[in-house]
């Protein structure tokens, strides 16, 4: 007989161990607020681009 299939958001019991199986985290890491990069991104070339701007009409 095989052993049965844990779906894949959980973790499988090991041989000897005294805990159950539990729920594990999504994972987020670094990719959790993926707003947050993309705004420091477009904050970084707005200020670029206000750098060239200024830059020409010469103040």
């Amino acid at each position: 007989m095989s052993t049965p299939k844990v779906p894949p958001e959980e973790t499988p019991e090991v041989e000897g161990s005294i805990a159950s199986a539990h729920q594990e985290r999504p994972d987020g890491g670094l990719w959790e607020h993926p707003w947050a990069f993309l705004g420091l991104i477009a904050f970084g070339a707005a200020m670029v681009a206000a750098f060239f701007v200024v830059r020409i009409i010469g103040w």
